[in-house]
């Protein structure tokens, strides 16, 4: 991004069916946006992460799981279901804190968040959890790769989840993968208003944009996709960019 825009439109893509795993991601959400009249070009789409992972298969059936003593022995302290326990100790790379019933845990991905992104709100079947998709920036480019060749683009495209923050109640989304938009707002270099260089201003871009589109994805409106036009994509990129190295991080 070159220039702060003026404006930005975001439409929320209404009526895209359940997924389901092997479902076509991009033959949904084209359907969904031509359904609108919407034209998918000169934007970015953010797609909520739990429809990426239903299409991807990464999903757990309860039942299926064997739970382990640790996983029992952290259950019964904390009146949790053990089977969800065991994934979620499974997704974990580092505890972070575990404390109160809360399990605040780093995934493989580089994450810091919550059960380590397993979910079960919104799971296509009762006792079955969501996982986060193994590599997001992955999915993201698979389905950008997929609407460009269907005739889609330009475009970028952002995969979204939401997160707790640390000394801050509520929660808003973020990226957790990105296509066909540089990750990061680089300000470093340009002068402020009164003409001094900013140093250390670099905007988180993605995230800014999957915090907007998680306005219209609300958590029970089904809608878990939403079009923005106004920033035309540029440049590109991995949400890796977004996770501070551990010899900056003053908090581990």
């Amino acid at each position: 991004m070159t220039e702060t825009p003026d404006a930005l439109r975001l439409v929320a893509l209404r009526d895209l069916p359940a997924v389901q795993p092997g479902d076509d991601l991009a033959a949904l959400t084209r359907a969904a946006a031509a359904a609108q009249g919407l034209v998918l070009s000169g934007g970015v789409l953010v797609v909520a992460q739990k429809i990426v992972s239903k299409a991807e298969g990464r999903i757990v059936r309860l039942a299926d799981v064997e739970p382990s003593a640790q996983a029992r022995r952290i259950a019964a302290a904390n009146d949790k279901d053990p089977r969800h326990v065991e994934v979620v100790l499974r997704e974990t790379a580092r505890v972070v804190r575990h404390a109160r019933g809360i399990w605040i845990a780093e995934t493989r991905h580089g994450f810091v968040c919550a059960n380590a992104g397993v979910d079960l709100s919104n799971a296509p079947d009762a006792d079955t959890a969501v996982l986060l998709p193994l590599d997001p920036d992955a999915s993201a480019r698979r389905l950008r790769d997929d609407l460009l060749a269907a005739g889609a683009g330009p475009l970028a495209v952002i995969v979204s989840d939401t997160f707790g923050r640390p000394w801050r109640e509520g929660l808003v989304d973020v990226a957790l993968g990105s296509a066909g938009l540089a990750p990061l707002a680089d300000w470093r270099g340009r002068p402020d208003l009164a003409g001094r260089p900013l140093e250390v201003t670099a905007m988180a871009l993605v995230d800014q944009l999957a915090a907007a589109a998680g306005l219209l994805m609300g958590k029970d409106a089904g809608r878990p996709a939403v079009w923005i036009e106004g920033l035309w994509p540029a440049g590109d990129g991995s949400v890796r960019q977004l996770l501070r190295d551990r010899s900056g991080d003053l908090f581990r």
